[in-house]
């Protein structure tokens, strides 16, 4: 592994001395998400693939923690985990085989976990950096100390590469639940809105929620149900509902993580809206819930009024994200992330001239002028 980090730092190094940007890949599972846009020749482009720099590094289970290099397969240190009783918290997505443990942080994706588990950063314990003068860096757990008073290693996690290219982290895990059941509802929107309401305020071991709209019916709500048998039993009759076969349970939350439901219709576009879970219904078009309210997915042609959408959401005390579009052409001229605030966008680019003066890493995948 020597070797590969060497023709990648002789990479950044090339591509420094020529002031030519460096586009980061991977498996390319998540090459759709950001501000994308295909390779074109005349870019002049170093096409810096992590891939080949992959393995487990150190895992200590009795600890918690492993240590995995950016290129690692996900689902090689999932079933390393597995294999141990443990797992990710976040649950992430993979959208496809060749997802990797650096651009599952990289990208800062969560899965259906996520509201009670917490995000990626959550649990990023340090990385490995390569930055632009073709120097590795590390950051947190037993490594050197961060710079600057910021957490760096965490900072990472949803960057999409723009710092330098990520080459090693170190995640906490924790052990799989004892059992897990999941119940189904009939109810509207503004009904499933106000159960979650409910819900938040008791002590229920609830690890997932989904409402989404099926034909025919005001909706289903979906909620999934982890930890010790006696705390899931109660939870059960304290909820109701149908309880879904085991199966049929997995095959819709992996649905969900995987947008493979076909709610997630690949001919449309989709938007990402992040909000106080006790925001009521928005009437914006066809919508999918998860995080207990605070994640809603809209997936209903709205991405030509990008202003409007992300106004709701400010209003609202959120953000919008277009998380997929249709065509091309439907992406708003400054990106298809909400605009940072101020104080957001400083930090940002404090950081970026710090790791990366000349701009060379992933142009534009974050914020189209960096």
């Amino acid at each position: 592994m020597e070797f590969v980090l060497s023709e990648l730092c002789d990479q950044v190094m090339t591509a420094h001395a020529g002031h030519k940007p460096v586009f980061i890949t991977g498996g390319g599972s998540k090459a759709f998400y950001g501000n994308h846009r295909p390779l074109r020749p005349q870019d002049g482009h170093c096409l810096l693939d992590v891939s080949a720099y992959h393995g487990i590094v150190n895992y200590q289970p009795s600890e918690l923690v492993v240590t995995a290099r950016a290129g690692t397969p996900l689902k090689d240190l999932e079933a390393a985990l597995a294999e141990r009783g443990q797992m990710l918290a976040f649950e992430p997505p993979h959208y496809g085989r060749g997802a990797t443990v650096g651009g599952c942080v990289a990208t800062g994706l969560s899965g259906p976990r996520r509201m009670a588990a917490g995000a990626v950063r959550d649990f990023v314990l340090g990385a490995r950096l390569l930055d632009a003068q073709g120097r590795v860096l590390g950051f947190g757990g037993e490594v050197m100390k961060n710079v600057a008073g910021y957490d760096v290693s965490r900072l990472l996690a949803g960057s999409q590469g723009i710092f330098g290219a990520i080459l090693e982290v170190s995640l906490k895990v924790v052990p799989r639940p004892m059992e897990e059941s999941t119940l189904c509802l009939e109810a509207d929107e503004a009904q499933a809105l106000a159960w979650f309401a409910r819900w938040r305020g008791e002590p229920m071991p609830i690890s997932a929620t989904a409402w989404l709209p099926v034909p025919g019916l005001p909706g289903q709500l979906w909620v999934r149900l982890s930890g010790a048998p006696p705390a899931i039993a109660s939870a059960r009759a304290r909820i109701g509902g149908e309880t879904v076969d085991a199966g049929r349970a997995a095959d819709h939350w992996a649905s969900l993580r995987e947008q493979t439901h076909p709610f997630f219709d690949r001919g449309h576009g989709l938007w990402r809206l992040a909000l106080p879970p006790a925001t009521p219904p928005l009437g914006l078009g066809p919508t999918l819930i998860e995080w207990g309210g605070g994640q809603r997915w809209l997936c209903a042609g709205a991405n030509g009024d990008a202003a409007a959408l992300r106004a709701a959401a400010r209003a609202r005390g959120g953000h919008a994200t277009l998380f997929r579009p249709a065509r091309q052409e439907d992406v708003p001229a400054d990106g298809v992330f909400h605009p940072l605030e101020p104080g957001v966008a400083q930090l940002t680019r404090r950081l970026k001239q710090e790791f990366d003066p000349l701009g060379l890493f992933n142009p534009g995948r974050l914020i189209l002028e960096l």
